[in-house]
């Protein structure tokens, strides 16, 4: 499939003039001319530079790879069906949908967005990280680095005991009944032949432990909406999770909040500073 340079150069013209700036929790500054975003707010999003960015609108520059434009369609906010066009435009087949997709919806995305200030991420149903606030990084880490089986938090818990070191130790079995029973649910959900069952396959094949926990066939369990941290900078930590559901795409968004005036409040305070530090040190890729 060739790329369609003039036809790709105009769309993204357009969905950024689209877009405008309190649609990603940006301020609309007095001084701004600019319909919609710049385009360096653009590339910043993407996570590429503005010069490389900036050439794709001007119809020239070298062919964008399949993760640069889904970089892009995250950043532009757009639709499933604006990804697909986005794709094809560049001359690649689109991604998938579904349990498989790593597409943000545009409104959970706007959602998402206005969330700077507050632990919050976007996992998959499988517990796959795709995208994290500044403070969110400051409390787990930056879970969107991970790749292969190891992206799925419920895998690294049996895979990797190390990842279990954030978690109050009292909360642990149950946190691994949790994840075999979602595992569960979702090869059920997706099929023999998808991500979920190759994901379960592998642990089979290679903890025990998973294999004790997987055999107590166990289906609805949970989340509990106070979760327990054993962080390494600021301590235990006590914080309320709520979760708001795409069911398009089965993603969920986790926000997490500490009750005012709390021990657990006042550390997240604390680290909303060094969530700060992380994001003004954050820099664009070519």
């Amino acid at each position: 499939m060739a790329i369609d340079r003039a036809g790709l150069a105009s769309f993204l013209r357009h969905r950024r003039e689209a877009l405008q700036p309190e649609d990603i929790g940006l301020p609309r500054g007095p001084r701004r001319r600019t319909s919609g975003l710049r385009r360096e707010e653009v590339a910043t999003r993407c996570n590429m530079s503005a010069d490389y960015y900036a050439r794709l609108e001007q119809e020239r520059g070298p062919h964008p790879s399949e993760q640069m434009i889904a970089a892009i369609a995250q950043g532009l906010h757009l639709s499933l069906d604006e990804r697909d066009h986005l794709f094809r435009l560049a001359g690649h087949t689109p991604p998938g949908r579904g349990g498989t997709s790593d597409h943000v919806s545009p409104g959970l995305a706007r959602i998402f967005d206005r969330l700077h200030d507050t632990p919050a991420e976007v996992v998959t149903e499988l517990g796959e990280t795709l995208r994290q606030t500044p403070l969110g990084v400051a409390l787990t880490g930056d879970s969107t680095a991970y790749t292969g089986p190891e992206r799925s938090l419920g895998f690294r818990w049996f895979s990797d005991p190390s990842s279990r070191a954030l978690y109050e130790p009292a909360d642990h079995e149950f946190l691994g009944r949790m994840f075999a029973s979602g595992l569960r649910e979702a090869v059920a959900r997706r099929g023999p032949r998808s991500r979920a069952a190759h994901y379960a396959d592998l642990l089979l094949a290679s903890s025990e432990e998973f294999r004790t926990v997987w055999g107590r066939q166990e289906i609805g369990l949970r989340s509990r909406e106070v979760k327990r941290y054993v962080h390494p900078g600021v301590g235990a930590l006590e914080l309320q999770c709520q979760t708001l559901l795409d069911p398009g795409q089965h993603h969920f968004l986790l926000v997490y909040t500490a009750t005012p005036g709390s021990e657990s409040y006042e550390k997240l305070r604390l680290l909303s500073v060094v969530g700060a530090q992380m994001a003004s040190t954050n820099t664009g890729l070519a």
